[in-house]
């Protein structure tokens, strides 16, 4: 693609259809939501350090998308939320795609004691023989024509903060969402 070519913005998932999950009934209509799904997206995120030497304490949010809605779930303490999160994460009819998973793996084995299941990390998968892993923004320029817009204040933000502002809502809902739909659309051009 043209890097001259300004692309139009990508304009994601209106908020409406977004939903952080915190309570029981919030976390059982979500669990209903997800468990009918082949394929969600999956992202995590985590609270930035910025010392040498420093552990991560996260995730702090992790996201999982529909075509349609998506679920933020904030990590808070172990409860219902991470009991719903568990039992689609390690599900093994359920599909979870994303990019760039490996940390996120680790972090949520580490704090929370999942092993996600059936996951593809798109940016290994859409690379193909290129060298090189394909992140979130340059997937969505080949496949949609757009420009995803990853702001480095956002992405650097406290994600353990509580509660997030709207910036933070969007910016995770869609970094979950887009990989859903990256790999729809990448699944569509392999037939």
């Amino acid at each position: 693609m043209n890097p001259d070519i300004i692309l139009p913005p990508y304009p994601g998932i209106s908020l409406s259809h977004v939903h952080l999950v915190q309570s029981l009934p919030d976390a059982e209509w979500a669990l209903a939501a997800l468990q009918v799904a082949d394929v969600l997206g999956f992202d995590t995120e985590s609270k930035p350090i910025f010392f040498k030497g420093q552990q991560s304490t996260g995730p702090h949010l992790i996201q999982l998308a529909t075509d349609t809605q998506v679920f933020l779930f904030p990590v808070v303490a172990a409860g219902h939320t991470t009991a719903v999160v568990k039992a689609v994460l390690e599900s093994p009819q359920i599909l979870k795609v994303g990019f760039g998973l490996s940390d996120d793996h680790k972090r949520l084995h580490a704090k929370l004691d999942i092993l996600p299941k059936h996951v593809l990390d798109l940016s290994r998968a859409l690379r193909g023989a290129e060298r090189g892993d394909v992140g979130a923004k340059s997937a969505v320029a080949q496949y949609f024509g757009m420009r995803l817009q990853k702001s480095k204040k956002v992405s650097t933000s406290n994600w353990a903060a509580s509660p997030l502002n709207e910036r933070q809502i969007k910016y995770a809902a869609d970094d979950a969402q887009v990989a859903l739909l990256v790999y729809r659309k990448w699944l569509a051009l392999q037939g």
